[in-house]
């Protein structure tokens, strides 16, 4: 099984919960997976939490599931009992954290301030909550509290919606977003499971900014890939030639010679490769590892999918 925390960075948004009867829980996880977030923090706000965690655990195994608002190391063992992968708390108390790191289970705690953030990594952690997010001075206090902080990753939690959760999301040092937007507490007492799975699926398609990039179009040779150019030409669309292709305007271009795909590729842009692979696993799809390309941070800029849309090899791109 992957990595608790490669698991929580590829989900991207974490969605914070608060579920008051436990027979929620089950049908409100499937809202979530069907919805493209197979992923949930159930907070210790009610006495539903332990109840819930055990539910979603038992029907959905292969759910990342996360126990929020843990005051006491006995909730974070309950919590863990009952199928959670990873504990977070509000706030930093060296009592849970201390008793979280001796048991062996991943603990994320709020922190605020650089202080707080020296305490975490003194007892060997590099991956803290940044909470309340918003209330606490927004993005911009999380980058100036991150910079002396090089391996250090956050999950902003706190004031994050439809509106903000995008910025956040881009700066490099965020782990994954905390959001309870989808998932507010009306929609969960009414009920409003298919409101859930909705505006699920729009936080995801915010996420991943999925759009066309460009295609690519497979000639034999240099002189053939000039003369399908030059036909573009007519559009008013001006020509690059590069080492391997000639692009026409901005999102056409022609190979040289015949690359993937048996008329060629079409490049998909997305906001993080990582996660949006991940994304697309989860749907059925597969990809070609050889394809993966990564620059010399670590990050991945592109990789093929595994099968052809309508002859086209497709793959995922940056969309920067």
């Amino acid at each position: 099984m992957k990595d608790v925390y490669q698991r929580i960075y590829e989900t991207g948004i974490i969605p914070v919960i608060k579920i008051d009867d436990a027979k929620d829980a089950v049908p409100l996880a499937k809202a979530l997976i069907e919805g493209g977030l197979p992923a949930a923090e159930i907070t210790f706000r009610t006495a539903a939490a332990a109840d819930a965690i055990k539910a979603i655990s038992e029907n959905y195994p292969d759910m990342l599931i996360g126990a929020g608002t843990v005051l006491t190391p006995e909730q974070a063992d309950t919590a863990i009992a009952c199928g959670a992968h990873f504990i977070v708390s509000p706030g930093f108390n060296p009592t849970v954290v201390k008793h979280c790191i001796s048991k062996g289970y991943i603990i994320i705690p709020g922190t605020s301030s650089p202080s707080e953030v020296e305490a975490a990594l003194e007892l060997g952690l590099d991956t803290v909550k940044f909470f309340p997010a918003e209330a606490a001075g927004g993005l911009a206090m999380l980058k100036a509290m991150a910079a002396p902080y090089g391996k250090v990753k956050f999950m902003p939690t706190g004031g994050l919606n439809e509106k903000n959760i995008l910025s956040y999301l881009e700066f490099n040092k965020i782990v994954a977003c905390g959001g309870s937007f989808m998932v507010k507490d009306e929609y969960i007492k009414n009920g409003e499971f298919d409101k859930i799975r909705e505006l699920t699926e729009n936080a995801v398609k915010l996420m991943h900014g999925f759009m066309l990039h460009h295609v690519g179009i497979n000639a034999g040779c240099e002189e053939e890939a000039l003369k399908v150019a030059e036909m573009f030409e007519i559009f008013g669309f001006a020509s690059k030639v590069g080492n391997s292709s000639i692009f026409t305007g901005k999102v056409i271009e022609i190979m040289k010679k015949p690359g993937r795909g048996k008329l060629g590729h079409i490049a998909i842009g997305c906001n993080n490769v990582e996660r949006a692979e991940s994304y697309l696993k989860s749907k059925g799809h597969g990809f070609i590892e050889e394809s993966r390309v990564v620059d010399d941070k670590g990050t991945v800029k592109a990789i093929y999918l595994d099968k052809e849309f309508g002859g086209f090899a497709v793959h995922l791109v940056l969309n920067k």
